[in-house]
């Protein structure tokens, strides 16, 4: 693996690295559901949409099997942020997961650097990512995630830029593992997490790598609430079901006046961005990256459920 093909694929919002194509977490699938999870030579459905009612839909990721974000994300997610912004009927949004165990995950490691370097920027002038999460939290539609499973770097970053946020007690799982890898974050929580949770906890959260549980983070106020497992669904459904009958633009309305006092503007986002591509330039970034990959990041089980683990067991170039 070339260290600097690492870095020069994170700077654009990607990473690249030279895996066996078989290694691949963005494996295409039928969209019948008997050959849901069938490899396929064409990209597969990864962000699905279902309009429960023509007011509240869902919002499916569905990249098995560890729900890794990569670029053939980007226009799936964009398309359906699209959709919510523009969409004159719908008034709720609830992103959820079909893999079990994963929310969803971090930036995919195998694509080629083509195919993020290729995608301009979106309409906010910021690139992908940061554009999307931005433009998902502005719009005049509630986002809600439901996290069972974990939320790991950018599912972590989704799950703050939507409007609330509410866990499985036992199955949830937040981190932004970043700084355990060599880099820092680039979709937006070191400009989220602090307006949300406070700056110490913040920091406890991005300095450490570390997991946050279901029960901590509802603590922390990383999530709304978190309920046992076996309420999550019923208590989610009923919020959005009840919000969905309410006047949209009066929903849109309070939205707007809260957005004034809490979120962050683009300048703090486009840093932040900043910040990450100088990060994973670092040899000591480049270092990291190679030894996760080596112990099987996205190829085996135990690297990707145990992240905080393995990034801990990671050597330094410096010493």
């Amino acid at each position: 693996m070339k260290l600097h093909h690492i870095a020069a694929t994170l700077a654009a919002g990607a990473i690249a690295a030279t895996l066996p194509a078989h290694a691949s977490a963005a494996q295409d699938v039928s969209n019948s559901p008997a050959q849901e999870h069938v490899d396929h030579p064409i990209h597969r459905k990864e962000v699905r949409i279902t309009r429960v009612t023509p007011e509240y839909w869902r919002i499916t990721m569905d990249n098995p099997p560890y729900n890794i974000f990569g670029p053939e994300t980007i226009p799936q997610l964009n398309d359906a942020i699209t959709q919510i912004e523009t969409d004159p009927r719908v008034k709720v949004v609830v992103f959820d997961s079909a893999v079990p165990g994963f929310f969803l995950t971090h930036y995919n490691f195998v694509p080629p650097l083509s195919d993020t370097t290729s995608m301009a920027a979106g309409r906010t002038g910021l690139p992908p990512l940061p554009d999307m999460l931005a433009r998902l939290s502005r719009a005049p539609v509630v986002s809600i995630a439901m996290i069972r499973g974990r939320a790991t770097g950018v599912g972590s970053e989704l799950a703050l830029a939507s409007d609330m946020r509410f866990a499985s007690r036992e199955k949830a799982v937040l981190s932004q593992f970043e700084v355990g890898a060599g880099f820092t974050p680039g979709g937006g929580p070191m400009a989220r997490l602090p307006r949300l949770i406070g700056r110490g906890r913040a920091l406890e959260v991005l300095l450490s790598g570390d997991d946050i549980n279901g029960e901590l983070a509802e603590r922390y106020g990383y999530v709304n609430r978190a309920f046992p497992d076996a309420e999550l669904d019923g208590f989610v459904d009923n919020l959005a079901r009840r919000i969905s009958k309410f006047d949209k633009q009066t929903l849109a309305d309070i939205k707007q006046r809260v957005d004034l006092a809490s979120l962050p503007p683009d300048q703090e986002l486009g840093g932040e961005w900043a910040s990450f591509i100088t990060s994973v330039q670092r040899p000591q970034a480049q270092h990291r990256i190679q030894q996760l990959m080596k112990l099987g990041l996205q190829t085996k089980p135990d690297v990707e459920v145990n992240l905080p683990h393995y990034t801990g067991l990671l050597d330094d170039p410096a010493k």
